[in-house]
């Protein structure tokens, strides 16, 4: 599993806490075997003196470099003092990724005029293919523990024929799939199911423990 992020620009407020936020999260994504990498159309010397880097990782995506990981204002809002930071920032300079996944924002310029990348979130599953997308403005932080929440349910509901319903959180009940008879669902579900009373007295509403 991965995750790619894009932020605005280095040296804003928003994009500190959210990079921070990630930096504190990243014992959240191995856990669940996600690996994470941001994006912004700064240059790598941009991204050196936002993370005033020391040591450089050594990286690249395709023809992208990854920026030094090396951290002063993002740790110390992070409150990070061990060495090291843990996932790479692409540079971008040139826009090409950027313009290639459609994450430039048609609003927010930089001081020549170019557009900056908006704050976009892909989720790209293990069979490379992208699973979901979520675009932000640029005045908006990304809540990342949403973001944590729905790769819970994308790898819950790939191995397991449920879905999850409104605020579902790890751990709580799950919606039965409708494609599924009464039959298979008792046979999949151990636990057993309810199902729920609506005014159409259709009976799609089926809710069981999370398996």
């Amino acid at each position: 599993w991965g995750i790619l992020f894009s932020h605005p620009s280095d040296f804003t407020p928003v994009c500190t806490t959210e990079l921070a936020r990630v930096a504190n999260l990243t014992p959240e994504f191995e856990k669940r075997g996600v690996k994470v990498i941001a994006l912004s159309c700064d240059s790598v010397d941009s991204h050196n003196k936002w993370i005033k880097a020391r040591l450089e990782l050594c990286c690249k995506i395709n023809r992208w470099g990854a920026s030094p990981v090396y951290v002063q204002d993002i740790k110390s809002y992070a409150e990070r003092a061990e060495e090291g930071f843990p996932y790479p920032i692409i540079a971008d300079e040139s826009r090409a990724l950027a313009v290639q996944l459609g994450m430039l924002d048609p609003v927010e310029r930089d001081k020549d005029g170019l557009p900056l990348t908006c704050r976009a979130v892909f989720i790209v599953g293990p069979e490379k293919t992208l699973r979901l997308s979520i675009l932000y403005p640029a005045t908006t932080g990304r809540n990342f523990d949403e973001i944590l929440r729905v790769v819970d349910a994308l790898q819950l509901t790939d191995k397991n024929k449920v879905a999850t319903p409104a605020d579902w959180k790890r751990g709580g009940d799950c919606m039965v799939l409708p494609n599924l008879s009464e039959k298979e669902a008792t046979s999949l579900f151990p636990k057993g199911f309810s199902v729920t009373n609506l005014p159409s007295g259709k009976p799609y509403l089926r809710v069981t423990p999370q398996p």
